[in-house]
Formats: C-alpha cells, structure tokens, sequence
C-alpha cells in the first residue's frame, strides 16, 4: 500500500468562514468535489503558494462545530483500512464507505480522538 496524498482536513458546518481564514493566510481554492457519501458532503482542497495543501469540508451535521482530521490518499483502500482498523480506529458509518465513482472513502477515528480521512481515488 502506498500514501499517495497526506495532509489536514477541516471537517465542519461552516466551510466559508474557515475558507476565508485560509484564503486570508494566501491560500487558494485548487479543487472543490460535491455531493459526496450519504452525508452530501461537499469538499474544498486549498493549495497555497508552497504547495502546502488543506482541504476543507462543508457538512450539516456533527457532533461539534469542527473536526480536525488527515486527509490520506492510499492506492489500497482495503488494505490501509485493515492497518487502520488493526490499530483501533473505527469507521463512523459503521462498515460502509462513501463511493462516489471517481473515489471511496470513510472516516475513521482512533480512540484517542485522531481522524483519519481515508481516501482512494478510482481510476
């Protein structure tokens, strides 16, 4: 398995007011994908000047205004999410994933409060 993208996510329900921030910080809008999973959730990927990447996500619904997570590409997701679930991270839509076509993804969370967005984009 190889990471092939590794870097944070905001997953929120107030994606404009963390966009400004970024967009205030030098950032720029480089990749915007909607509709995603049964959550309808619609993600921003910001690059800035260095390369540095963040993406930021919109949903309307959570249990807190924000989640800090990595965002990590795999070209396996099957097997990255066994390593992650070996280790005790848990998916929160249980044991289904979000498909979208182009990619499938979970979120899943350690018990010590670390999310990971694992991501597999289908070619």
């Amino acid at each position: 398995m190889k990471i092939t993208t590794f870097n944070p996510q905001i997953i929120t329900t107030k994606a404009n007011d963390i966009i400004t921030v970024f967009e205030d910080l030098g950032f720029t809008r480089s990749h915007r994908k909607t509709g995603i999973g049964e959550r309808n959730v619609d993600a921003v990927v910001m690059e800035d000047a260095n390369g540095f990447k963040m993406d930021i996500s919109q949903v309307s619904e959570l249990p807190r205004e924000a989640i800090t997570a990595i965002r990590m590409n795999v070209d396996d997701f099957d097997e990255a999410y066994k390593i992650l679930e070996s280790h005790g991270f848990r998916n929160i839509y249980g044991d289904r994933t979000a498909d979208t076509g182009s990619s499938r993804s979970a979120v899943l969370f350690s018990s010590s409060g670390i999310a990971i967005n694992l991501i597999q984009h289908i070619k």
